[in-house]
């Protein structure tokens, strides 16, 4: 018990390392000549890194049997959250001012905004009901379904990312492939699932065909 808390401690601490940075480099006036961007890139850089790290913890979960892995899971999701919140607050406060016709005039304009816009409102409600009291009160079946929207979330961050950059896409399409690779590597999985739970179903199925009324109703 205590190597899981210094587990969830150690990796709290690290999630916290990307913001500690930022903020020790705008103490010391070193963000560069346009450190609005800098803010801006760094924290949607670093949202997309740590949901792309949640969406790995099952597969290493299932190589490596590392359950530790299912505990901290759910940290670095909200760090995912976190992060995609300060860089549309940056957005919103440090580079429009919250000049709302501005706005909505980028987001006709440059569609890969709403597509960042959308990806983090796919967030809002996997952090919102992440608390053990929000899955009892889903229950684990609609949770699971829920959460299910992860994955286009990320789809939707690693389009926003490819349709941002204009020249050099090598970045942006490390990240997509990478996706790519975490939810293949999540196929075979889904596929073992529904192997076995297609059993059950074809007993269930068989058992409702074989009750039959006792009286046939009177037409």
């Amino acid at each position: 018990m205590k190597a899981l808390s210094y587990a969830k401690a150690l990796v709290f601490l690290l999630c916290l390392g990307p913001l500690a940075r930022l903020i020790a480099l705008g103490l010391m006036e070193e963000l560069g000549a346009n450190p609005i961007e800098v803010v801006t890139r760094s924290t949607g850089t670093w949202a997309m890194v740590f949901l792309w790290i949640a969406l790995a913890v099952t597969p290493l979960r299932h190589w490596t049997g590392w359950h530790v892995l299912l505990d901290v899971r759910r940290m670095i999701g909200l760090f995912s959250a976190f992060y995609a919140l300060l860089h549309l607050t940056t957005y919103l406060w440090l580079d429009q001012f919250f000049d709302w016709v501005a706005i909505g005039h980028d987001i006709l304009k440059r569609p890969f905004i709403t597509l960042g816009m959308g990806a983090i409102v796919l967030m809002l409600p996997l952090a919102i009901t992440s608390t053990d009291r929000m899955v009892r009160a889903l229950g684990a079946r609609r949770w699971v379904a829920l959460h299910k929207l992860t994955y286009a979330a990320a789809v939707l961050a690693a389009c926003h990312y490819l349709w941002l950059v204009k020249r050099d896409l090598s970045q942006p399409l490390i990240y997509a492939v990478v996706l790519l690779l975490l939810l293949l590597a999540r196929l075979p999985l889904y596929l073992k699932r529904r192997a076995r739970r297609s059993p059950a179903r074809r007993a269930g199925a068989a058992a409702g065909s074989t009750v039959r009324p006792a009286t046939r109703p009177v037409a």
